[in-house]
């Protein structure tokens, strides 16, 4: 699913016009980029958790060449996938393998 299938259900889903949702959804997604930029975590619960994690700077090596580079240290986004949605797919990929063992 892009960010434009995201509107389109939105604006099924609330029955308001596309050119509603959009605005909506891009306050929902700037929000949760500001917030992680700003160094804050993000709970949806259900679904997963948002935080940005922290690395050190290290000496790499350049694979290619073989020298030696200083990395500098960097903030990641990282995602947990929340205990409800883990289980909804693994239901699912359960049952779409019971269908495939039937036939």
């Amino acid at each position: 699913m892009n960010k434009s299938q995201l509107i389109e259900t939105l604006a099924q889903e609330v029955n308001i016009p596309v050119r509603e949702a959009s605005p909506i959804t891009d306050t929902i997604l700037d929000t949760l980029v500001d917030a992680l930029a700003g160094g804050e975590s993000i709970e949806i619960r259900g679904f997963g958790s948002f935080v940005v994690k922290e690395y050190d700077a290290y000496t790499g090596r350049n694979p290619k060449t073989g020298i030696s580079i200083k990395v500098p240290p960097k903030k990641l986004p990282f995602f947990k996938v929340g205990k409800d949605l883990k289980e909804k797919i693994n239901e699912e990929a359960a049952a779409a393998s019971q269908d495939l063992a039937s036939k």
